[in-house]
């Protein structure tokens, strides 16, 4: 029988924080999504290689200005930050915190792929949270950066269990760290209990590491390893935070992340051995990148996908996440079927505060995407286009001026977050195709942008973009397609279709 054949990384993208579980033959995963929308995604697989989004939690979380981009900020680099993902007595939890909201959400379902989500909110900030379900029947979450606190819940995870355990759990290193431990993983396996962390030293070789404590009382007191210190050959960018998970026959992996700049933190999976009860991450010293299973062979399902908007019903492939909270009411691909139509809301001057742009994750180690959209509709002001989407943003957008007067740009951040034309040509078609090419190759990071009036023959415009993954959206670069309004509303673009395209 042929089995399956890890590879790392097993996706080239931004799908960052991973915890994965196995129920039965199937593994799920859940992964950070911030200011994305709907989060939280849930993906399942049969062989921890090829994976499919099947569900998220939820739509959105909150609504208020900042969700909506509304604010003047929005939730850049906040949003659901490190969600955890446990199974107990047929019930699915997933738990994250909040930094805007300083607050920390627990959603439960018993169908983790179809099911709605039940949400309770906690107040507070519980940093990198990890649910510990024990085998007592007593629930845990536990958190926090260098000091590890230990917090009891109720028995179906709906509040603080009054009375329950709250305390500081142990302290991690302070010496020569320059963060300290988080992240936390927690599992109680064959009568010890084991803590995941990461912790980033300022000595030895100076990159995220993977640490694990464990302990035979669940408040300890813990001993302490470092389970695995390596970047895969990769610019000294370590592989570390996450979880193990076993498999049907008994093997055990290790699922965790890697920074690889512009496009973001991407999941990487590692054999695990026992070695005096010590989970260990490494192969005689190093870690391999092939890894022969015993997991079967699946079909690859894409995580980024061309789409022709030829839909039913006026729900989007589930690889769409819109930017913030998206304005259902100025969306639609059943309107006009066969195309997405985008209309305009409130007004702006940039990219990054305009309702309803469509993203999806890039993915390396190259790729590009091409559209092509009908702007008769647009109204004096109106920009509409395809952004390489982070703060260092780059925009390939049709201009409407004066009534029947448009341009082609490429735009890039002018630093306040408005949108500066590098280039600007005049067209006077009513339909243009954009692509923007993307190359992520060894920390490359470059995009090219372009134009046509036909779709065959292709026209640079403007410069290329140097990419840089910048902590205050602390994403990888999206591609998204967007329409908003500089001074008035109701405007609208048809785009006929996205073509995402790996050489």
């Amino acid at each position: 029988m042929n089995t399956a054949i890890i590879t790392n990384p097993i996706m080239w993208a931004d799908v960052p924080d991973v915890d994965v579980i196995r129920v039965g033959s199937i593994f799920y995963m859940v992964s950070t999504s911030m200011h994305s929308m709907p989060g939280c995604p849930i993906m399942k697989s049969v062989n921890l290689v090829n994976w499919e989004i099947v569900n998220y939690v939820f739509d959105t979380f909150e609504d208020n200005d900042a969700h909506r981009l509304l604010d003047g900020k929005g939730i850049y680099g906040k949003g659901s930050w490190a969600a955890s993902l446990r199974h107990k007595d047929g019930v699915f939890y997933v738990c994250f915190s909040s930094n805007d909201m300083d607050q920390f959400y627990i959603y439960r379902t018993e169908d983790i792929e179809h099911g709605i989500w039940e949400r309770s909110v906690i107040p507070g900030l519980h940093h990198d949270p990890g649910l510990l379900l024990d085998d007592d029947s007593r629930n845990y979450v536990i958190y926090g950066n260098g000091d590890i606190r230990i917090k009891e819940l109720t028995e179906y995870l709906t509040a603080v269990k009054p009375g329950g355990t709250d305390q500081l759990l142990l302290e991690g290193d302070r010496t020569d760290i320059g963060l300290r431990i988080e992240g936390c993983h927690a599992y109680k396996l064959n009568g010890y209990y084991y803590l995941f962390f990461i912790e980033w030293p300022r000595t030895g070789n100076m990159r995220r590491r993977q640490i694990c404590y464990r302990s035979r009382e669940l408040l300890g007191p813990y001993e302490r390893e470092i389970i695995l210190d390596d970047d895969l050959g990769y610019h000294n960018n370590g592989v570390a935070q996450g979880g193990i998970v076993d498999t049907p026959d008994h093997d055990w992996y290790a699922v965790l992340f890697q920074d690889h700049d512009a496009v973001g933190r991407i999941p990487c999976v590692l054999p695990v051995s026992w070695e005096n009860d010590w989970p260990i991450i490494r192969n005689n010293g190093s870690v391999p990148q092939g890894i022969e299973t015993k997991l079967p062979v699946a079909e690859p399902k894409p995580l980024v996908i061309s789409d022709e908007f030829d839909y039913e019903s006026n729900r989007l492939a589930l690889n769409w996440q819109w930017n913030h909270n998206p304005d259902h009411g100025l969306w639609s691909v059943t309107e006009r079927p066969g195309y997405l139509r985008l209309r305009t809301g409130p007004f702006t001057d940039s990219i990054l505060f305009a309702r309803n742009t469509l993203t999806q994750r890039t993915e390396g180690p190259a790729c590009s995407a091409e559209t092509v959209l009908e702007i008769s509709g647009m109204k004096p002001g109106d920009r509409a286009g395809m952004v390489a989407l982070q703060n260092g943003f780059g925009t390939v957008r049709v201009a409407a001026g004066e009534p029947g007067q448009f341009s082609i740009d490429m735009c890039v951040n002018g630093g306040d977050g408005s949108e500066v034309a590098v280039e600007s040509i005049v067209f006077t078609g009513e339909r243009v195709y954009l692509r923007i090419d993307f190359n992520f190759e060894d920390s490359l990071d470059q995009a090219q942008f372009f134009y046509s009036e036909d779709g065959t023959v292709w026209k640079p415009i403007g410069r290329t973009l140097h990419m840089k993954f910048t902590l205050d959206h602390f994403m990888g670069y999206r591609i998204g397609l967007f329409h908003y309004a500089t001074h008035q509303s109701g405007g609208y673009t048809d785009f006929d279709y996205f073509h995402f395209i790996k050489p």
